[in-house]
């Protein structure tokens, strides 16, 4: 069971060497982001991989299930223990030379009532998928020998032009109608390709292009099904997440406001409808400016 969660949840299907090891091509069906989203960034704790909005110079929203599980790489906070993750918001990290990628570092908290697998089937596949990352010099510490541009504290208004995405007002989400445009952006899987190993048929198909911002617009799938109100469903046939978009924002159509976070998808190659947890509920509000408050950050 676990395995199985762990290959549907959109945090990474290849662990770090995966990523940064092919070709630049994220969000599938979709197009380079360019500067259009400078408050997107890519997260990874030295194993596993995210996307994240930047809601302002102290405060990063992200997914629980991105680096709930893993220990990270690099390190933990001296003061609070929590792990440290890294960012980055260059559109074209792949494309990037190590030397010349600069880092922002910060500390790594999720909502402690986060759980996968708690319920069996899609309404109990996971609950409370939300988290942030705090970027304050309390604590945090580059570990020695990392290559490129590192640093702890509040990221510097001039790398996202001062733009920041938005939390919603509550409920905004049971407002919307069918097929309400949402904007997706992240850095996870693009595409994918034929050559998964030695084949008995058609060969497996495996994770191609990523760790580049890509942008794609999809639309609501507005229900009251079991897990609504929890999670938002996405169309993905026009633009869809994928492995390694973990995290990162579903936008509400041509605005910088988080209706939600990507949270997992149906299948492997990540074809079907994807699944995001709300962010404009009174309890994952609730929890996130509490956090904030709590660990030093400000919105």
């Amino acid at each position: 069971m676990r395995s199985r969660i762990v290959l549907m949840l959109i945090v990474g299907l290849a662990l770090l060497a995966g990523l940064f090891g092919g070709s630049a091509g994220a969000v599938t069906n979709g197009q380079f982001d360019g500067p259009n989203h400078p408050y997107v960034a890519y997260a990874d704790n030295g194993v596993f991989a995210c996307s994240g909005t930047l809601l302002s110079p102290t405060v990063l929203l992200t997914a629980a299930h991105c680096f709930s599980d893993s220990t990270s790489a690099l390190g933990n906070n001296t003061v609070t223990g929590a792990p440290i993750v890294r960012t980055s918001f260059d559109p074209n990290l792949i494309n990037t030379a190590p030397a010349d990628r600069v880092w922002h570092y910060g500390s790594y908290y999720f909502d402690p009532d986060f759980e996968i697998g708690a319920g069996g089937g899609l309404p109990g596949f996971d609950t409370h998928d939300v988290a942030i990352v705090i970027f304050t010099a309390s604590g945090c510490a580059v570990p020695p020998g990392r290559s490129g541009i590192n640093s702890c504290g509040p990221i510097p208004t001039a790398v996202t032009s001062g733009e920041y995405g938005a939390l919603p007002d509550e409920n905004l989400v049971d407002t919307l109608a069918q097929n309400t445009p949402v904007d997706i952006v992240g850095y996870g899987v693009q595409d994918f390709v034929n050559g998964g190993g030695p084949c008995g048929g058609p060969c497996k198909k495996s994770p191609g292009d990523s760790a580049t911002r890509f942008y794609a617009q999809t639309s609501l799938v507005a229900s009251n099904n079991s897990i609504s109100d929890e999670f938002i469903k996405l169309h993905s046939n026009k633009g869809g997440t994928c492995f390694g978009d973990s995290g990162g924002p579903n936008l509400l159509g041509g605005t910088n406001v988080v209706l939600a976070v990507n949270s997992f998808v149906a299948n492997s190659i990540c074809s079907g409808n994807t699944y995001s947890y709300r962010v404009d509920t009174a309890q994952a509000l609730d929890w996130i400016t509490a956090e904030i408050a709590a660990q030093g950050g400000g919105l």
